[in-house]
């Protein structure tokens, strides 16, 4: 068993926000864990990050083709990954935390649209999307109110422009139907609403609420480690 972690939208380098939960899963049950590189956000060759949603649900199919049994674990964006993905044989379980299970035909920003709060991005005129209005300190209470200062300004600087095609692309497939999943309600999160987490944490197998803002898996690792715990008995 592996778990393969697709990172949320506007950010770059997944194992710095998954590392904190890597190292204590691998101390308590021996799995390793690696993050997808994201071609939208700039993390593969310059020429892919056009490819958007479509080129990230590939590169998730590509890392599961080199593996037997995996649990994918998708945060915020990293959900409508799967669901583009689709079905493969290698996934065992889905672990959604803060995020989405689309239906077909839905994107990223069809599902974002009806918050009453939402995240501010702007377009840079070159096809590309980032954070719009922010700096390290809005950020971090908006994003990770529940780490220290010194977390948040590591995340800042892994913040990135992303491809407009991974929020503009609506899902061809609906990765997570007939799968087994949980999803992890971050309580306490002021970027995705508890309103639209549930909506989605409905559709999977089941729904835990933890007492965290936005990156559980930073602020709060043993209580993620548990919820993969739980899927290994």
């Amino acid at each position: 068993m592996e778990l393969i972690f697709v990172h949320g939208a506007l950010v770059r380098d997944g194992q710095w926000w998954w590392q904190h939960t890597a190292d204590l899963l691998e101390q308590r049950t021996g799995i390793r864990s690696r993050a997808l590189v994201l071609p939208s956000c700039g993390e593969t060759a310059p020429d892919e990050v056009a490819g958007g949603l479509v080129a990230d649900a590939a590169a998730l199919r590509r890392e599961l083709d080199g593996v037997d049994s995996a649990i994918v674990v998708g945060h915020s964006y990293g959900g409508t990954v799967i669901a583009e993905a689709g079905p493969h044989p290698a996934i065992a379980h889905l672990l959604y935390i803060s995020s989405y299970l689309p239906e077909v035909g839905q994107s990223q920003a069809a599902i974002m649209g009806g918050e009453s709060d939402p995240v501010s991005i702007g377009d840079n005129g070159d096809g590309t999307l980032s954070l719009s209005g922010y700096d390290v300190s809005s950020f971090g209470a908006r994003f990770l109110q529940d780490a220290d200062a010194a977390t948040q300004q590591q995340a800042w600087e892994r913040v990135t422009a992303q491809a407009a095609t991974a929020f503009m692309t609506p899902t061809s497939a609906a990765g997570w139907k007939g799968v087994d999943s949980t999803y992890i309600i971050a309580g306490e999160d002021r970027s995705t609403s508890l309103e639209l987490q549930r909506f989605h944490a409905a559709r999977a197998t089941r729904s835990v609420e933890l007492p965290t803002g936005h990156h559980p898996f930073i602020s709060r690792p043993e209580l993620v480690v548990e919820q993969v715990q739980a899927l290994l008995q």
